[in-house]
This record gives structure tokens, C-alpha cells and sequence, in this order.
């Protein structure tokens, strides 16, 4: 009886991991950053519906100084979806059906993963769905790409100490980052590339110094100072200063639980030929009675820029701010 017993669990044993087997988990998603894969047929990708994605999805990244667009899309027909465009971080599935329907599913194929599948009974009513939809749509996969890029930071981290016992703040930098130079209330740390750089600074400033209705203006003084005082090229006289020819893009956000002004534009090393992207946070930051700034910017003239700019993005947006 026991012998019998034995068997049958043995067998049901068997039986349920041959099923654990079959029933597989989502696998890791892979791909380029700031990829999306767009499964649709020729038919509309060709026309205005995929006008309509393209317009929205591969738009220009605002505050570069020449164009690239916010993601790189990768067209597949539906009938290669199978495969290897499933693993994607982000994917977008459009087809005409008998319904007009919009759906976001997270981790359908792969993990970490957004899908959005959408469905009209023509093109014109799924170019709705994809316009009323795209900034959602946008915000989803910008999260995406941002905890995917500070998940790879994690691999090799630079030690933090030095930040954290100057501004009481805590960041997922990558270890490939240097100290270059530490002030009262400033650090500049910097990454080398090939033909070029990537830099982070951190400073802090009194709670008052930015003034609501003026507050581009008041951006823009405060980090020429900041270059005037600290941020200089090879020569005598040369120093980091905000682009004059180009308006800075303008918006109010929440970092770390605080209320934020979010500001990009180009700067130009003034009496040098040296110019870039910077992507500028002033924090809020109530509890410590301070306006704490993080900005990044590059200098990297054979090279795009989009994704170096998203590096140091993911960055200041690891932030933690210490009680």
C-alpha cells in the first residue's frame, strides 16, 4: 500500500513539473533603448495610419540641437510577430478589426514589457485611438526605458559617499562617472566617450532664488553663474553658458516626491567652438529649505545625442532626498 502510495505521488510529481515546463514564464525583454516595435501590416503602415505613428512616436526630442526623434521604430508585419520582435521592451500591435478598442497589457511576452494593442474598424477611427492615446503611450514607455537604463546602472555603481554627505541625497550613477571637482555646494562629476563627454553637476541654491513668474529667466542666470564660476574650457576667458539662439523648453514636474522645474536647451562654451544639449532639474526640496539643482549635459560633436542625454536623465531621476 505505501509502495503504491509512493508511485502515485512520484507519477503526480512528474506530471505537474512536465506542466510548470510547458506553461513558460515571460522572458527577460531585450533590444536597443528608446526602440519601439510596431507590429502592423504594410497596408497601413504605408498610409496614414502609419503617418500618424511616425509623427507621434518618432517626433523630435525637444532641447537637441539637430533633430532625432524620440524613439527609433522597428516595423514588423503581423505575420513575423512571432519570434523575436516579442521581446521587446516596448510594442505597439494595430489592426483593423470589428472593434474600436485600445489596451495596455504589462509584461504580455516578456518582462519588463509594455504592450498596446490597437484595433478600428477603419483608419481613420484607430488614428483616433493613437492620437487620444500617444501620451499615455509615451509616458509608459519613457518609464520603461528609464528603469531599464538604471537597472543596467546597477551593474558597476559609482560610490555615492561623497554626494550623499554633501547634499543628504542619494543617485544611480554609473561607475564609468569621475569626480572632476567638489566646491562648498557644487560637484561636477564626468563620463569620457569617444570624441567627447558626458557631465552631471549637482549645487544647491537658497529657496528663494527662483521666482515662479520669472523662472526660465531666473534658470538660465543661475546656471551662467554656475558656468562662470566653475564650468571652463582649455583656454583663458572661456566659460559655459546657455545657448542665446535657442529657447529653452519649459516644464513643471515632481521629482522625488517634490515639486520640480524641468528645463532643456543648448549651451555653448562662450569664446570656444564647444556647444551641446543640458537637461536642467531644479528641486523643491521644502523639508531642507532649499532649491536643489541637477543638471546634465554633453559635449559630443560626432556623435547622437538622444541617448547620451536619456543616460544622464535616468540618472537624476534615481534621486532619493535623505530626511
Amino acid at each position: 500500500m505505501n509502495k503504491t502510495l509512493f508511485l502515485w505521488l512520484f507519477v503526480s510529481f512528474l506530471t505537474t513539473s512536465c506542466s510548470f515546463k510547458d506553461d513558460k514564464l515571460p522572458e527577460h525583454s531585450s533590444g536597443e533603448i528608446n526602440t519601439i516595435s510596431v507590429i502592423i501590416d504594410d497596408q497601413l503602415w504605408n498610409g496614414e495610419v502609419g503617418d500618424s505613428i511616425r509623427n507621434k512616436f518618432a517626433s523630435p526630442v525637444l532641447g537637441l540641437p539637430q533633430e532625432e526623434p524620440l524613439f527609433s521604430i522597428k516595423q514588423y508585419p503581423v505575420k513575423l510577430f512571432e519570434g523575436f520582435a516579442t521581446d521587446s521592451h516596448n510594442i505597439i500591435i494595430v489592426k483593423k478589426d470589428d472593434e474600436n478598442k485600445f489596451e495596455f497589457k504589462e509584461n504580455e511576452f516578456a518582462t519588463p514589457q509594455n504592450a498596446f494593442h490597437i484595433s478600428g474598424k477603419s483608419s481613420f477611427e484607430i488614428i483616433q485611438l493613437l492620437e487620444k492615446n500617444a501620451p499615455e503611450i509615451i509616458k509608459k514607455m519613457r518609464a520603461i526605458e528609464i528603469k531599464h537604463n538604471q537597472e543596467i546602472f546597477k551593474d558597476s555603481l559609482l560610490d555615492t559617499r561623497k554626494i550623499q554627505k554633501k547634499f543628504n541625497i542619494d543617485l544611480l550613477i554609473p561607475s564609468k562617472y569621475e569626480y572632476v571637482m567638489r566646491r562648498k555646494n557644487f560637484i561636477w562629476l564626468k563620463s569620457e566617450i569617444t570624441s567627447g563627454n558626458t557631465s552631471l553637476i549637482i549645487y544647491q541654491i537658497p529657496w528663494k532664488s527662483i521666482r515662479p513668474k520669472y523662472a526660465v529667466t531666473d534658470i538660465v542666470i543661475t546656471r551662467d553663474s554656475i558656468g562662470r564660476a566653475y564650468i571652463h574650457g582649455s583656454d583663458h576667458g572661456t566659460q559655459m553658458v546657455s545657448d542665446e539662439a535657442y529657447s529653452p523648453y519649459f516644464s513643471k514636474t515632481t521629482l522625488a516626491g517634490n515639486r520640480c522645474y524641468e528645463t532643456r536647451g543648448t549651451w555653448q562654451m562662450k569664446n570656444d567652438f564647444m556647444s551641446g544639449p543640458f537637461i536642467n532639474y531644479v528641486i523643491f526640496d521644502k523639508a531642507h529649505r532649499r532649491l536643489l539643482v541637477l543638471e546634465g549635459f554633453c559635449y559630443a560633436p560626432s556623435k547622437e545625442k538622444r541617448d547620451l542625454m536619456f543616460e544622464l536623465e535616468s540618472i537624476i531621476k534615481s534621486i532619493q532626498i535623505k530626511k
